[in-house]
């Protein structure tokens, strides 16, 4: 990888509020695909009065590419750290620090220099630091949707409220995942194929249920890799998929993305009274009667669970994703007390 020093310098300069003249640096390549990279880049950077300051900051580079239904996600990264939504966070509840970004048009690439934040991550996350992290969410998203700050007007590169059921519906039309459910060949439980038989009849229904919720502005990949918790607070990364949803689409994938699955259940039952709780601090949620998270996370999750069972030889993945949709079953018998 090679990082051009002079755009280094400049997120040093910004990085540490003073006048960087020099720095030396490593590369080590953190996650990476085919249309992005991020990398860990870190050394020690030198001041025009001679100081000497160890840094590590993070560089994300980022290609173009077409998201289904959602064909400027690739940037909005690039778009969202342009904006003034950056004074829509607490010190709590927050993205990391952009130092630098930047979008080469006519390579279709977006470079983000940003804040490099050590702290817990993924499943090593605990049950508290769950019910932390959707408290506080709810409290971000009340307090947007009871302020409605006029940076949300201004932010034209969003994905559209209508990306999960879209998604879904594509996931439907999809014989390979359809059918196979449908099929004397279908190898999964009884119980789980005829949960996802039943969230497909019952889907016009229970949309419009769902539209019934406010709609919020969600980060549309809310999931425990995303999260880092550090000295008590939350940094949220990965923001391209970001846009307007509704009340719950982020609490879903909280509970049921990769989840950690012992405790999906436990995380079902104190997550979501807690993220109400957090957003009735900025708005009434006393009028609705039904949250919807059970059937959000059959239409986000329930088919790709299903996708992943059939492209998987592996049997402790197989495994593992039908364990997921059977703790997502129970989900539909358990009775919330919400905390408001």
């Amino acid at each position: 990888m090679n990082i051009k020093l002079e755009k280094l310098i400049y997120a040093l300069n910004q990085r540490f509020k003073k006048d960087i003249i020099a720095a030396d640096c490593q590369t080590m390549p953190l996650q990476g695909g085919t249309v992005g990279n991020v990398y860990l880049v870190s050394g020690t950077a030198e001041t025009a009065a001679g100081e000497k300051l160890p840094y590590r900051i993070m560089l994300k580079i980022q290609r173009k590419w077409e998201r289904y239904g959602d064909p400027g996600s690739w940037r909005r990264e690039y778009d969202l750290f342009a904006s003034d939504l950056k004074a829509t966070f607490s010190d709590v509840f927050r993205w990391p620090t952009c130092y630098h970004a930047e979008i080469n048009a006519e390579e279709n690439e977006i470079q983000l220099w940003l804040e490099y934040i050590d702290g817990v991550t993924g499943l090593d996350l605990t049950g508290d630091m769950y019910e932390k992290a959707a408290l506080e969410l709810g409290r971000f998203q009340g307090r947007l949707y009871a302020e409605q700050p006029a940076v949300l007007q201004s932010l034209t590169n969003l994905s559209h409220v209508d990306l999960m059921k879209n998604t879904y519906l594509r996931y439907r039309s999809w014989p390979v995942v359809y059918d196979y459910i449908r099929s004397e060949d279908c190898e999964l439980p009884l119980n789980v194929r005829q949960m996802l038989i039943d969230i497909d009849e019952q889907a016009d229904e229970i949309f419009t249920r769902i539209e019934k919720l406010p709609l919020v502005l969600c980060h549309r990949d809310f999931w425990v890799s995303n999260l880092i918790y550090a000295d008590g607070n939350f940094a949220l990364i990965d923001w391209d998929t970001s846009g307007w949803g509704y009340l719950g689409e982020d609490i879903a994938s909280l509970i049921a993305d990769e989840a950690d699955i012992d405790h999906m259940v436990e995380h079902y039952r104190r997550c979501i009274p807690m993220y109400y709780k957090g957003f009735s601090e900025y708005a009434d949620v006393s009028r609705i009667s039904d949250h919807c998270v059970y059937e959000i996370i059959l239409h986000l999750f329930g088919y790709r669970l299903v996708e992943r069972y059939l492209h998987t030889e592996a049997e402790d993945e197989k495994t593992k994703h039908v364990l997921t949709l059977q703790k997502i079953h129970i989900m539909k018998t358990i009775s919330l007390s919400m905390v408001t």
